[in-house]
């Protein structure tokens, strides 16, 4: 996974950007600017171990960029490139980075709505970036990650909510029990 983050949105408390690098060992994260680049990111762009993904909805992109599987050349592993920011931020970061426009564009298609609800959108296909990347890796055929990652997001929310509203948390709910067995012992 590669994180493309906006401004401050890694200071923000529902940020579910790093519940990725906490699951998904292969992680880096580099700040967008829409005026400098990251030589780093540039390095990793083009490293030949990764097959890179931008990941943003098919409906703004020209239909010939667009994909919706996950096709990696032999000796290459999947690199999601995921634009972590508000829905108008992600946009902007898209049009903005002309370093991604020769690559793939990943538009994910779900049959699932969001359940992300610690930020407001004003529709239900849009996901988190937590949410997103748990798609990814589940098109890339890694659904334990997957899996591991759609819990945390959910045990990650619960606790969110419960700290803000001051409401008791129960170790022993659905989402905190999925999550168990992915919890390696003390």
């Amino acid at each position: 996974m590669c994180l493309l983050m906006h401004d401050v949105e890694p200071m923000k408390p529902s940020n579910t950007g790093w519940l990725i690098a906490d699951v998904i060992e292969d992680t880096t994260a580099f700040a967008w600017s829409r005026t400098e680049v990251d030589p780093g990111l540039l390095r990793l762009l083009v490293d030949p171990q990764w097959q890179p993904y931008i990941v943003f909805p098919g409906e703004f992109v020209a239909p010939e960029r667009v994909v919706s599987e996950v096709r990696v050349e032999e000796g290459k592993r999947p690199l999601f490139i995921l634009l972590d920011g508000t829905w108008s931020e992600a946009r902007k970061m898209f049009r903005k980075s002309p370093y991604l426009e020769h690559l793939p564009v990943l538009s994910l298609a779900p049959e699932q709505l969001s359940r992300y609800k610690l930020r407001r959108s004003k529709r239900d296909d849009h996901f988190c970036t937590a949410e997103v990347a748990a798609l990814c890796l589940e098109l890339a055929e890694d659904v334990a990650a997957s899996e591991v990652l759609d819990a945390y997001l959910d045990v990650f929310s619960t606790h969110y909510l419960a700290a803000k509203f001051q409401m008791p948390l129960d170790p022993m709910d659905a989402v905190h029990t999925r999550l168990a067995p992915y919890i390696p012992p003390v």
